[in-house]
């Protein structure tokens, strides 16, 4: 970030961050087949703050790229397609809550908190399913994903991977925390 922790990138990390983005999407055409970069390019370049926040995405390991237009507001959507859950964004527990609720060994963070904080939001189980139409990812860690209220308010909270040729979604306590779970987030732009 620059000076005063305003939420912009240099005019060096832009370039650096359309040029890594850019690569990405010229290489997965699977993940986009009918969309044009130029058109992703001028939406990324109209939206200065977002892009700060896909930098926070790439910065910590989730290697963001498009993977869907929502026509009704005209934006694109970004996911992590990080082959495993994003490096710099494991070992955290699932939100606040479950974060203050552990009464030692408590981890640094919480992914509900890290996501705001990024501009970003959790994927839901749907939009996790989504993802591993496009390739497998999670093999070998897994990601929290959004929690139905009524699952957060019994103390619970859900997490996917991708074992076996399938995707599975488990519940485990919100304050649970792992090295190999993190979780994915999307942007849209």
């Amino acid at each position: 970030m620059t000076a005063g922790n305003k939420k912009e990138l240099s005019p060096k990390q832009l370039e650096e961050l359309i040029k890594t983005l850019k690569a990405r999407f010229e290489k997965n055409k699977n993940r986009h087949k009918d969309f044009d970069w130029a058109r992703v390019q001028a939406k990324l370049e109209a939206n200065t703050e977002k892009l700060w926040s896909l930098n926070e995405m790439e910065r910590t390991g989730g290697e963001p790229d498009v993977v869907g237009y929502d026509k009704k507001t005209g934006e694109y959507v970004f996911y992590d397609c990080s082959a495993e859950s994003p490096q710099g964004r494991r070992s955290f527990c699932y939100d606040r809550q479950g974060l203050e609720s552990r009464k030692e060994h408590k981890p640094k963070n919480n992914a509900i908190d890290i996501a705001a904080s990024m501009g970003i939001e959790l994927l839901s189980e749907e939009q996790y399913r989504e993802l591993q139409k496009l390739g497998k990812f999670d093999t070998k860690t897994s990601s929290w994903i959004k929690t139905p209220l009524a699952i957060r308010e019994l103390g619970g909270a859900i997490f996917c991977d991708h074992r076996y040729n399938n995707t599975f979604v488990y519940h485990n306590g919100a304050a649970s925390y792992y090295a190999a779970r993190g979780f994915r987030g999307l942007l849209r732009v």
